[in-house]
């Protein structure tokens, strides 16, 4: 297995060491949140130094319902520091284990906040899950540009797509830039396996599908996954292979079907808890990164539905 090495503690964020993209004219640059997991990326073009940021973080404290932003500003000041342009803050999915930092970057930084277009049956989901203000529309508008399947798009002279791979969510997408795919949850590194698929919408089926259709890429395109679980004695990591994937993922290697498949995940997924931040975290990352709006004493506030989720 390839991987990209990290220095990361778990008192706070850090970086990795860049990697170039297959053409060598692009540079990708991880950023672990060892609070969540989380792998954040940004990806610029060499010759007209544009860049897009995958899957941001906002710090949360889960006691004391604060936000800071010291993930995001390792984002902004790696930007700064190599004089880049920001035009892309892209979302795999609406994730459930940390807040998106994609309004703050776009407030420092600019960029469009981008995500797949059926992010609207996660909005409708959850906004009558959360019982969001009436003012709330599930239409996807929260966000700038809303991706189609098999979209192409550009990162300067770069040119990248977005695919849509549901199961873990209805509205997973993964990005395929210079050669490279960002997979978001939907693969994780071969030890650890795959995402879940028992959140509203979820389906292990079509998670099985999403995932073969990342794996019949050639066996050396690289994966850049959203979140690490190591087991006991590894680093964190975050950069593997089709190849790699094909033949050591622990849930879904080669000759595991799909029937299997379906019986592994529905098994595991019912032995699981709900994640810890998926309460303040949909209904800020539905938003696009926004709070929710403020009550009529200036305070944002999020909601807990109680005894409907979990059990």
């Amino acid at each position: 297995m390839t991987t990209a090495s990290s220095a990361s503690t778990p008192s706070g964020p850090s970086s990795a060491s860049a990697m170039p993209g297959a053409s060598g004219k692009t540079t990708s640059q991880a950023f672990f949140d060892p609070g969540t997991s989380t792998v954040s990326y940004v990806v610029w073009d060499h010759a007209s130094r544009r860049a897009a940021v995958i899957d941001p973080v906002l710090d949360y404290a889960f006691r004391s319902g604060r936000t800071s932003t010291g993930s995001a500003d390792l984002i902004l000041a790696y930007l700064r520091d190599h004089d880049l342009h920001l035009d892309w803050i892209l979302e795999t999915h609406a994730h459930a284990d940390h807040l998106s930092a994609a309004q703050y970057l776009k407030s420092k930084a600019s960029g469009k906040v981008a995500i797949g277009a059926h992010i609207r049956a996660v909005q409708d989901t959850f906004g009558k899950l959360f019982h969001f203000e009436s003012a709330f529309v599930p239409d996807g508008h929260q966000f700038d540009h809303l991706f189609a399947d098999n979209e192409t798009f550009r990162i300067g002279e770069t040119e990248a797509s977005a695919l849509w791979v549901p199961g873990h969510t209805p509205a997973d997408m993964a990005f395929l830039i210079d050669g490279g795919l960002y997979v978001g949850d939907t693969l994780f590194l071969p030890d650890v396996g795959t995402a879940r698929a028992d959140f509203p919408g979820g389906d292990a089926r079509a998670l099985y599908h999403s995932i073969r259709r990342l794996l019949d890429f050639p066996a050396d395109t690289a994966i850049y996954v959203c979140h690490d679980y190591p087991p006991a004695g590894r680093e964190p990591a975050w950069r593997t292979t089709v190849g790699d994937q094909r033949k050591g993922n622990i849930h879904v290697r080669d000759g595991i079907d799909e029937e299997a498949f379906v019986a592994m995940r529905t098994a595991r997924d019912a032995t699981l808890d709900v994640p810890m931040l998926l309460v303040p975290s949909i209904q800020v990352n539905v938003r696009a990164g926004h709070l929710p709006p403020a009550d009529d004493n200036g305070v944002s506030y999020l909601r807990i539905p109680v005894n409907m989720l979990g059990g």
